[in-house]
């Protein structure tokens, strides 16, 4: 099969590897829909990396043991190899997993953990069946296109009554703002590049605020009558940005934290526990909220045509990368077999 790796600070190629082996409740997924996600970076400081991606939709290939899946299916590939038998796994939080699988070890391979790949190895039960009304593109977008902050929106329970301030508008924002707009909310959102600002705009947000703007928070308060948003998301993952969602927020508000990131400050006294505000640490969603995921997406259809701004083969992964070093994109997804 074929492999994107990155051989150089903005240098790749393609690779023909091994087929990835099945055993047990493995199966073998040929991938259809390869989200990108922040690959980018790495592509920039140079790797080397092979093993890349963590986000794909596809069809199931070959099964091993599994009574679970049938080879034709179509289904979204979760990240992560989660044990599956402990509480966290048990109750659909399998993200937080203490006790990961080595998938390559089980199945006695080299390849298969990657998924900017022609094929990639996966546990039957962290397969979701794809509706056959949903497209496998729109469903790949369950993964870091709209999981994160679609998992944000559930825990902070954001809905028609609520403003919603989106800081960071880079693919993973982008799915907050349009998770905000099916919901219902009033959307404010963060953001420098104009391309992202106006693609903002375009999937509903209300405003889109510059975060090198010194008056931003006045503004934000001017917005809401003076109290400050009702919930938060941060999709930046810098400081200055989580700054501002805390203190963009009402008292009693909450914020969640969807960027990987450093550290910044809290104040307990003022933020915490004054203000009463509810922080979330959020990275990907539970697997019992998949019939909401599947409503999402649905609803989101024309929208997610809009946040899809390139769908590019595989073999055009440098020229993808680019554009996202430029920012001048939303969420773009490869096609391995193109």
């Amino acid at each position: 099969m074929k492999l994107a790796a990155i051989t150089g600070p903005r240098q790749c190629e393609l690779r023909e590897v091994p087929d990835p082996i099945v055993t047990g409740e493995f199966v073998k997924v040929k991938l259809l829909s390869v989200p990108m996600c922040t690959e980018y970076k790495t592509y920039q400081k140079g790797g080397p990396a092979d093993c890349l991606g963590h986000e794909a939709a596809g069809e199931i290939a070959q099964i091993a043991g599994s009574t679970l899946r049938k080879v034709g299916e179509r289904v979204v590939v979760m990240p992560m190899f989660a044990c599956g038998a402990c509480d966290l796994c048990r109750r659909g939080d399998y993200i937080h997993c203490q006790h990961n699988v080595n998938a390559l070890q089980v199945c006695g391979c080299k390849t298969g953990v990657a998924t900017y790949a022609q094929y990639c190895l996966k546990q039957d039960w962290l397969c979701l069946p794809i509706p056959d009304d949903i497209s496998t593109d729109h469903a790949s977008m369950a993964c870091c296109g709209l999981g994160p902050s679609f998992n944000a929106m559930q825990r902070m329970r954001v809905d028609a009554f609520d403003t919603v301030l989106v800081t960071g508008l880079g693919p993973v924002g982008l799915g907050a703002v349009v998770n905000g707009v099916v919901r219902g909310a009033r959307v404010i959102a963060v953001e420098s590049n104009p391309y992202r600002t106006d693609l903002a705009l375009n999937l509903g947000a209300e405003k889109v605020l510059d975060p090198r703007d010194p008056g931003i928070l006045a503004q934000i308060l001017s917005l809401t009558g003076g109290k400050g948003v009702d919930k938060a998301v941060d999709c930046a993952g810098v400081p200055p940005s989580q700054r501002l969602m805390v203190d963009a927020v009402r008292r009693r508000g909450e914020v969640a934290f969807v960027a990987e990131s450093g550290e910044f400050t809290l104040k307990v006294s003022n933020d915490l526990i004054r203000k009463g505000i509810d922080i979330h640490g959020i990275w990907h969603w539970n697997l019992t909220d998949a019939p909401r995921m599947w409503d999402t997406i649905r609803k989101a259809a024309p929208l997610l045509d809009m946040q899809i701004t390139h769908r590019l083969p595989m073999s055009r992964v440098q020229e993808a990368w680019e554009l996202q070093l430029e920012g001048d994109c939303g969420k773009i997804i490869l096609h391995p077999w193109e």
